[in-house]
């Protein structure tokens, strides 16, 4: 089944101190944008965000939705970077629910709840979605070939909560072959069960199906070389907290995190997967 908030809260709940020993400063837990190549991990963050916005068409007096919002990193954005006076997160996460909280920032709400249960309090101007669709369809629905209706459900959904015309900033990891090695195999059959249990990467030909009829794609972006380089940035500084992760979390937590991350370095070094960033307008 697509991810519970049980599954998220395996996926994001482990501890907020534990993901900050290795996330940038603000927390963003996807993939950041390098133009250069020299930039740090902040800065590429910052990158990414300003590629949404633009995506968006967003303005400091628009009303925005962000679709999984994380622990509020792209939301801090919009109201301390670009003076959005207005802008709305949603997440499953109790956790990240509470470090958004807990920022204060101005002019920002948000609700810990189902995308699919959410009931917006007035229409929105814009929209946008880091990494949150790539929890949505399981492995066993994919088998199924239920993976483009879902992701349609989606977007029809979130389609009615804009006007026509309106603009949406989308991100999604991207699912693009599979490794030939058993243990390469195995580590993504790890990271997709122990780490981010019930979710799956979707395939871009999936999303671009699965938008119309009800948005129109505008810009397709993709970024794999950003991701391995986010990935790699986050996994240093794992490795550099080490010591303090096995006395505050426990060998296990280390152990499966260092696995992890080692094989997203891996898949985005090997083209298994990739990353996309999507201008979509609503027909």
């Amino acid at each position: 089944m697509t991810s519970n908030q049980r599954d998220i809260q395996v996926s994001y709940d482990v501890s907020n101190e534990f993901f900050s020993l290795w996330l940038d400063e603000n927390m963003h837990y996807t993939s950041a944008s390098y133009l250069t190549g020299d930039e740090t991990l902040e800065q590429a963050q910052l990158q990414k965000c300003a590629i949404l916005y633009d995506y968006a068409e967003m303005t400091p007096d628009k009303k925005v939705l962000d679709i999984g919002c994380g622990w509020g990193a792209n939301l801090q954005y919009l109201v301390l970077d670009r003076g959005v006076k207005d802008a709305h997160g949603i997440t499953l996460s109790p956790e990240q629910g509470r470090e958004i909280d807990e920022r204060k920032l101005p002019g920002v709400t948000t609700w810990v709840c189902d995308y699919r249960d959410f009931e917006p309090p007035a229409q929105y101007d814009a929209l946008q979605s880091i990494e949150m669709i790539d929890h949505l369809v399981s492995p066993a629905q994919a088998r199924d070939g239920q993976a483009v209706d879902i992701y349609r459900q989606y977007f029809d959904k979130v389609a009615k909560w804009v006007p026509s015309g309106a603009y949406f900033g989308f991100q999604a990891i991207l699912r693009v072959k599979v490794p030939r090695r058993r243990k390469d195999l195995a580590d993504l059959q790890f990271t997709a069960d122990v780490i981010f249990p019930g979710g799956l990467n979707p395939r871009i030909e999936d999303l671009i199906m699965a938008a119309h009829p009800t948005w129109e794609v505008l810009e397709v972006r993709t970024q794999r070389e950003s991701y391995g380089k986010t990935t790699a940035e986050w996994y240093r500084r794992l490795q550099a907290h080490e010591a303090e992760i096995r006395e505050r979390w426990g060998d296990q937590v280390y152990a499966d995190y260092d696995r992890y991350l080692g094989t997203c370095v891996r898949a985005f070094a090997n083209h298994w997967s990739s990353d996309v960033q999507m201008k979509l307008r609503k027909i």
